[in-house]
């Protein structure tokens, strides 16, 4: 599976966002004709939600609906209101202390948007993962706000807008932590989602919004796909929904671990998924520094960064496998080899040894080559030997004896 990520910079709604909108409609609407109903509201009824809720955002829809051209199906959707269901996967962490919000984004690549939208639609500077056109599943603006969505892992659907809509609402008018928890408050959500957001000191809050109940208003510093109590048991097994929260908050409690080993800890099991033909594969790994004005968006062995001050546009192409392919072709000699290992630190070794027990070898080989600046393309056959030659002298935490890595280092990479 492929995906090509666009970068796309455009101050106000124009001709680029026309060629976007040209270009996914057609999926949108067969998506959103697909799931109507005899109760599904008319295009009227759908405006006066939008003005009732969300009425500084009027005008840049009526813009958006113009480069859309004469679709009231089109114009419906674009409102944001009562959306078909929808649901993703997810996980995501804060680090208050560094400022950090890392999240993966779960999802089927053959139905992501793949869009990165820098943008200055209204009060405020933007830079957002795009989803329904104008929506936004994860995001910050120039004032430093970040919002992310996890799926809440619940069935309900009731009355009120999809939540992507909600959040583009919130990174175009707000400022603050408290008045985008208002925000969650008054404007009701037709689906379950733990909204993350952090400011640019680092405070945060998870709210918990649903249709059918207030927003529970949080401090937790990480969620997946459940609020508190597994309500759908079949999706949380399938999404391993508590496991993977134990690991985050595990992780956390932890405290021995930079900002940048916490995201790097995303791009491994059990938190990078790679269920892809099922609507459960890592589309991206999204880390945002508001103090730097900067997202980074990661995949194994790719890294994409993005800031207010220097946002390039491009496209990124990334292909998604349900398995690690690894390629073998000559490259470093072994000699080489054995002098970078001869002059790796201890707390290299172990972060390496927690990396080997993953079973992630495309990841451990990305690790490797940032640590050493070497590339390592051309030993993945080594790589496997090595692994299972660490993992017979493992002491089944990821930490080997000092005396043994020499021996085992040398046996496989001096191997002709």
């Amino acid at each position: 599976m492929n995906l090509d990520l666009h970068s796309i910079s455009e101050k106000h709604p124009g001709k680029k966002w026309q060629k976007l909108f040209q270009a996914h409609w057609p999926a949108y609407k067969a998506w959103f004709l697909s799931k109507e109903g005899e109760d599904s509201p008319d295009l009227k009824t759908c405006q006066t939600q939008l003005r009732k809720y969300m009425p500084e955002f009027y005008p840049t829809y009526l813009k958006l609906c113009k480069l859309a051209g004469p679709d009231p199906v089109a114009h419906r959707f674009l409102t944001g209101y009562r959306p078909p269901p929808y649901m993703s996967g997810c996980a995501q962490i804060v680090s208050e202390k560094e400022a950090q919000l890392v999240r993966n984004y779960d999802f089927d690549p053959n139905l992501s948007e793949g869009t990165l939208l820098h943008s200055h639609w209204n009060h405020r500077e933007v830079i957002a993962m795009g989803d329904c056109l104008t929506g936004v599943v994860d995001g910050m603006n120039d004032s430093g706000l970040v919002v992310s969505l996890t799926f809440g892992g619940r069935k309900v659907v009731a009355d009120g807008f999809g939540i992507p809509f909600i959040l583009r609402y919130i990174l175009e008018f707000c400022t603050t932590l408290d008045k985008a928890v208002e925000v969650l408050h008054r404007i009701p959500s037709h689906m379950s989602y733990n909204i993350m957001l952090m400011n640019r000191s680092g405070q945060h809050r998870l709210v918990q919004v649903a249709p059918d109940c207030p927003p529970t208003i949080t401090d937790l510093s990480a969620s997946t796909n459940h609020q508190g109590v597994v309500d759908w048991p079949e999706h949380a097994d399938f999404t391993k929904t508590i496991e993977r929260e134990l690991y985050l908050h595990d992780m956390l409690a932890q405290g021995d671990r930079t900002a940048e080993q916490i995201a790097m800890e995303f791009l491994k099991a059990p938190l990078f998924n790679r269920k892809y033909s099922k609507g459960f594969g890592t589309i991206y790994t999204a880390v945002y520094r508001p103090k730097e004005g900067a997202l980074e968006l990661l995949w194994p062995g790719i890294k994409l960064r993005q800031t207010f001050k220097r946002f390039q546009e491009s496209v990124t192409s990334i292909s998604y496998s349900e398995r690690i392919d690894i390629t073998t072709t000559d490259a470093i000699p072994a000699a080489q080899l054995q002098e970078d290992y001869n002059g790796a630190v201890e707390a290299y070794w172990q972060e390496y040894g927690r990396t080997w027990t993953s079973h992630e070898h495309a990841v451990t080989s990305a690790f490797f080559e940032s640590a050493n600046g070497k590339s390592l393309k051309g030993l993945s056959s080594r790589i496997k030997e090595l692994l299972s030659q660490m993992e017979e002298v493992s002491a089944g935490d990821g930490t080997y004896k000092q005396k043994t890595r020499p021996e085992i280092w040398k046996r496989v990479a001096t191997k002709k």
